[in-house]
C-alpha cells in the first residue's frame, strides 16, 4: 500500500495548486476578460482538470469574489502604513501601486463587468463595494487619528468617507473602461500606468475645484 503524504506535505501541495489556479486565472482575465474565461480555461492553464477547480472553488465568481476580499485588508494595511505626510488618496494610489508584488492584485480589481459584486456574508448578503469603501475610510481616519485628531469630530468621518468613496470610483471607473477595452488590447494595457492616470484625473479635478 503506498503511504499517505505527511499532512504538512498534503497543506503545501493544496496551497500550490489553489495558487496555480489564482495565477491562471488572472492571466485569463486579463488576457481574455473576464466573462469569456471558463473554468475550463483556468484549470486548463493551471494544469488541473476541472473537477479539481471545483473542490477550491464553487463558481467562477466564488473565485473572483474570495480573492477581492482578501485584497480588502492588504490594502487597508498599505493605507495605513503609508507615509503620514501623503494626502488621503494619495496614500491610496500609493497603497494599490505598493501591492505589485502580487501580479493578480489589479487584475482581481478590474475583472468582471460591474463596479464590485456581491457576495454573501455570515450576517446576510452585504455590498463588496460597501464593505471595500468602508475599509478604505476606515484606514483613513486611522491615519487621521495618528495625527492626534478628534475622531468624535463628525466633520473626520465625513471627510475619510467621502475620499474613500472618491478613491474607489477611480477603480471602479478603470474596471468599466478595463471590460468595453477589444480582447486583443487588453494584455497590452499596462494597468499600473492607468491606476497612476486614474488617480492623477481625480487629483487635478480636486486642485482645479478647490
Amino acid at each position: 500500500m503506498k503511504p499517505t503524504a505527511e499532512p504538512g506535505r498534503r497543506e503545501q501541495n493544496k496551497r500550490r495548486t489553489r495558487e496555480a489556479l489564482i495565477q491562471a486565472a488572472a492571466g485569463l482575465f486579463h488576457e481574455k476578460g473576464y466573462e469569456d474565461t471558463t473554468v475550463a480555461d483556468i484549470a486548463s492553464a493551471a494544469g488541473v482538470g476541472e473537477r479539481t477547480f471545483f473542490r477550491y472553488f464553487p463558481t467562477k465568481e466564488s473565485l473572483l469574489l474570495q480573492e477581492t476580499r482578501e485584497l480588502i485588508p492588504l490594502l487597508a494595511g498599505e493605507i495605513v502604513a503609508r507615509p503620514p505626510a501623503e494626502a488621503p488618496l494619495v496614500a491610496l494610489r500609493n497603497a494599490i501601486l505598493g501591492l505589485v508584488g502580487r501580479d493578480e492584485v489589479l487584475v482581481f480589481l478590474l475583472a468582471g463587468r460591474q463596479p464590485l459584486p456581491t457576495i454573501p456574508r455570515t450576517h446576510g448578503e452585504r455590498f463588496l463595494l460597501f464593505d471595500f469603501e468602508e475599509a478604505v475610510a476606515s484606514a483613513f481616519l486611522t491615519r487621521t487619528a495618528a495625527n492626534d485628531a478628534d475622531l468624535r469630530d463628525p466633520e473626520h468621518r465625513l471627510r475619510a468617507s467621502i475620499l474613500a468613496r472618491a478613491g474607489v470610483g477611480v477603480l471602479r471607473a478603470l474596471r468599466l473602461a478595463h471590460t468595453q477595452l477589444p480582447e486583443s488590447s487588453r494584455k497590452e494595457i499596462d494597468l499600473f500606468a492607468c491606476v497612476r492616470a486614474g488617480f492623477e484625473t481625480l487629483l487635478e479635478a480636486a486642485i482645479e475645484g478647490a
